[in-house]
């Protein structure tokens, strides 16, 4: 059995296969920085890097993972393109150690490392003397915002630590110095060595497939080194890394699976039409051009549902139903591949240029494989959501309901990371494909993905990009459109398209019957996942006891390991004080870190008085240790929470 899973490994790992090559034919000799990024929209706020002056190209790192400290130390090489006369460079870092910076040819160059701020952490200003490459001794805090070190206790086969990095949105720079900004593409190489027993894998193609003995390691104990590389340039934010015992299983013949041995065949049970995801994905908007397409199923405390890391979307392992019923999830990483990873936002404040266009896209995914009626449930399900994202950000006034932000540099970008990006982005684009056609709009956003690919952009860029290739000139669309609005002013147009599914009129009913009666006859039974949860949704905040209870006992909803129809009835049970939910409440907030979750678990126990600040508390103080810096960073200003007057618990 091991030599097969060691087989399949190298089969995920070897070289470009002759799709990859194809695709690469496409976008070879893409230009290192767009002119997209001297534009005033363009300028990163949150990062400190001056790229009109000197910007890094190509990161190498050569890093050992210290599970014994808990930081990563090395180096890092940089390749610098300056502009001529440029006599320094500016990089982000957070809460890095400095041993060194020297040359291409080891001679140090002076350095200065600057006052640390909250958010953005320090810049590094590094005089060059003419150098194109520069290199950096360094080594990780231990409390790296980007990277989190599990315990063998908080994995899932109990024996071996993990640690996995998550970048998003300005956290990559406490591990790695360099330009921390979406807008500054970079290629990227990287030897990790790891503890014996332990797999590294990466968001780049593996160069070398099980790894090399690295004898002298870790004093002499031993060690494993694994080599990546990118060689096509992506956003920072975008370079990944996890570690530990993994495997490997192949579901087609350029995706598969990895994840820890006993969760690896649930895995590749839920995932197993992934190729058939990539084919339909490349049917809608061309090839796609990374090579490989596999998913990482993480710990559970990872904080998101997914990231789209290049060629290896991590994913957290509430996505797995096994029934399949949550796969748009991987829909949605997958279609980062060509808006968010090909096209990337420059800057922060157009995140829905990332997530607005994916979620569209997810969307169109999920049609082609499952129907449209599928599809509507789900755009429906967000349509919701978008109603409640705009009143969770102030109303329709709010200028946090516009597309493209004006994010200030005392705002973490996080902050604009709600479903607006996500929700409204689609429905935009959904209007838009109402209004031309769906073969028209097609036929444009491929070509847009072509245009652009492997650059930044900005929302005026977008605009400009439309009007050129799609509005061509036609006021009458234009005006029907209100680009312009959508993009630059707050709440959703009166032209907005709601998808409704013809499921969901049903569901309204059973729940309007049952909270009215009582009766546990009015609620069908025979529902699929996304009717079950809105079934939920419809029924009113506040729910007699026994009621709940016979939902409860017919249904099993305290106890479902279903993680949406979990946190709808949770959401549901807490707003109504239901008892029996706060012990299912502290079982699922233990057992998992998602913030999409944990954060408005924790915000209804809050709003509950007493009843449920008590319990917040109590859950928070037991669950915070294994929760990522991106959950604790949110959840702690919910909750009030103080890490000294609360070190007993923490």
């Amino acid at each position: 059995m091991r030599s097969i899973v060691l087989l399949l490994a190298v089969a995920a790992l070897a070289g470009c296969t002759a799709a990859e090559n194809t695709a690469e034919k496409v976008a070879e000799d893409a230009p290192v920085v767009a002119n997209v990024l001297l534009t005033p929209d363009a300028r990163d706020v949150h990062s400190y890097a001056i790229p009109a002056e000197a910007r890094v190209t190509h990161v190498a790192l050569d890093l050992t993972a210290d599970f014994d400290r808990k930081v990563m130390r090395g180096a890092a090489e940089l390749d610098v393109q300056a502009a001529e006369g440029a006599e320094k460079i500016v990089l982000d870092t957070r809460d890095l150690k400095i041993a060194q910076v020297t040359n291409g040819e080891g001679q140090p160059l002076p350095y200065q490392l600057g006052k640390s701020d909250p958010i953005h952490g320090a810049p590094l200003t590094v005089q060059l003397n003419g150098a194109n490459k520069i290199r950096i001794a360094y080594e990780s805090a231990p409390g790296a915002a980007a990277l989190q070190w599990l315990e063998p206790s908080q994995t899932a086969g109990k024996k071996h630590p993990y640690l996995f990095s998550q970048g998003q949105a300005i956290l990559n720079r406490s591990w790695i110095p360099t330009q921390d900004s979406p807008g500054i593409r970079q290629t990227w190489e990287a030897r990790i060595t790891v503890p014996k027993g332990l797999t590294a894998v990466m968001s780049g193609e593996a160069q070398s497939a099980l790894g090399e003995d690295a004898p002298e390691a870790f004093g002499g104990k031993g060690g494993r080194t694994f080599t990546y590389e990118m060689n096509k340039p992506v956003a920072p934010y975008l370079i990944a890394l996890a570690v530990g015992d993994l495997r490997f299983q192949a579901l087609g013949p350029r995706t598969g699976v990895w994840s820890e041995p006993s969760t690896l065949e649930a895995a590749a049970t839920e995932f197993a039409e992934l190729e058939k995801f990539v084919e339909a994905a490349e049917a809608l908007y061309g090839p796609y051009r990374w090579g490989r397409y596999d998913v990482l199923v993480l710990p559970p405390s990872f904080p998101f549902g997914g990231m789209e890391n290049p060629r290896l979307t991590f994913a957290t392992p509430t996505v797995i139903a096994g029934d399949k019923s949550l796969v748009s999830l991987i829909a949605h990483e997958l279609a980062h591949s060509w808006s968010g990873n090909l096209v990337t936002n420059a800057t922060w404040n157009d995140f829905w240029l990332n997530e607005g266009f994916t979620s569209y896209f997810e969307n169109r995914i999920m049609e082609a494989m499952y129907g449209k009626r599928r599809a509507a449930m789900e755009a429906d399900l967000a349509w919701t959501a978008m109603q409640e994202a705009v009143e969770e950000v102030g109303g329709p006034a709010s200028p946090d309901t516009q597309l493209h932000l004006n994010l200030t540099a005392d705002r973490d970008p996080d902050a604009g990371m709600t479903q607006i990006a996500y929700d409204k982005g689609a429905t935009f684009l959904r209007t838009i494909e109402q209004a031309v056609g769906r073969n028209r709009f097609d036929a444009y956003l491929r070509g847009y993905f072509d245009r652009h690919a492997f650059q930044p952009q900005t929302s005026a860029g977008f605009l400009r990009d439309i009007r050129e290739h799609l509005i061509k000139g036609d006021q009458a669309l234009e005006q029907r459109l209100q680009l312009d609005r959508w993009v630059y002013q707050p709440g959703i147009p009166e032209n907005a398209v709601h998808v409704r599914s013809d499921a969901f009129p049903a569901m309204d009913k059973a729940a309007k019957a049952f909270a009215e009666t009582g009766d546990i006859g009015a609620v069908p039974t025979d529902r699929v996942t996304q009717e079950t949860v809105r079934f939920l949704n419809q029924l009113p905040r506040e729910l007699p006891a026994e009621r709940l209870a016979a939902l409860d006992e017919a249904f099993g909803f305290n106890k479902s390991g279903n993680s949406e129809v979990r946190f709808a009835w949770l959401m549901l049970a807490i707003s109504s004080r239901y008892p029996p939910a706060l012990e299912s409440a502290d079982a699922f907030l233990n057992s998992m870190g998602r913030r999409k979750f944990v954060a408005p678990l924790f915000e209804a126990l809050m709003a509950e008085g007493e009843w449920g600040q008590a319990a917040a508390k109590r859950i928070y103080a037991e669950a915070r240790p294994g929760y990522h810096s991106v959950t604790t960073g949110t959840v702690d200003g919910i909750v009030g929470w103080d890490a000294e007057s609360s070190a007993g618990g923490a």
